[in-house]
């Protein structure tokens, strides 16, 4: 899953970024509204972590913003402790949760989930299953008929995209933004390593779920008959 931290403390943004990051979530951090703004609207993040008092544009318009434009990305606004009021206003305009400042690390993680639960996110450490195959993101390992095999970061955050979309097809161009960012230099070729290293995973563990290949158009999860 990929997250967008908008918050113009660059301290925090990086302890908030590692805190995400050892949760096996993908992270993009940016440090002024209006480049948050320009990110969310790429519509390729699975939640976003919205700091209130901020440079260029503040987070309460940048909500307004992303909801206008029918945004639906899940969001919770970073406030200053006791501040009621941008809480409020902040929920009124469509946040999702707030989280005042300072928080601690379980409480953060607790509201994203809950956040992602309401939209009907796929949870990191719940497990996900299509056909034969159960993936655990939380230790990156692929389980077929009580068979394992360990996974390595963007192997599970592909197995997971594919799995989340079950058997809608997803192209090469929607794995570079869901897996590297929108604005990534990322060619076709990696995401086509990565498809290759899973093939032979899924193969090994003797899976029936196929990663085909519909030309010109990308990839879909499948059960061999």
């Amino acid at each position: 899953m990929r997250m967008l931290v908008v918050e113009d403390e660059i301290h925090l943004a990086e302890a908030l970024s590692q805190i995400l990051k050892k949760q096996h979530y993908s992270v993009d951090v940016v440090h002024d509204g209006r480049t948050g703004l320009d990110y969310a609207l790429s519509s390729i993040y699975d939640l976003v972590l919205l700091d209130i008092m901020m440079p260029e544009l503040d987070g309460i318009s940048v909500l307004k913003k992303l909801r206008s434009k029918g945004v639906s990305t899940p969001v919770i606004m970073l406030t200053a402790k006791g501040d009621i009021t941008d809480m409020v206003t902040g929920l009124d305009y469509g946040a999702d949760d707030y989280i005042a400042k300072p928080f601690s690390t379980e409480e953060l993680l607790a509201r994203i989930r809950a956040a992602l639960r309401r939209k009907g996110g796929i949870i990191p450490e719940d497990g996900l299953k299509f056909g034969d195959i159960e993936l655990n993101m939380a230790h990156m390992k692929v389980t077929v008929n009580g068979k394992e095999l360990k996974l390595n970061l963007k192997e599970s955050e592909l197995l997971e995209l594919l799995v989340s979309r079950k058997q809608v097809v997803t192209s090469k161009e929607q794995i570079i933004e869901k897996l590297w960012g929108f604005d990534s230099e990322v060619e076709y070729n990696n995401v086509e390593v990565y498809i290759s290293f899973l093939r032979k995973k899924l193969i090994f563990l003797r899976s029936a779920v196929r990663i085909n290949t519909i030309r010109g158009v990308g990839y879909v999860l499948e059960m061999s008959e």
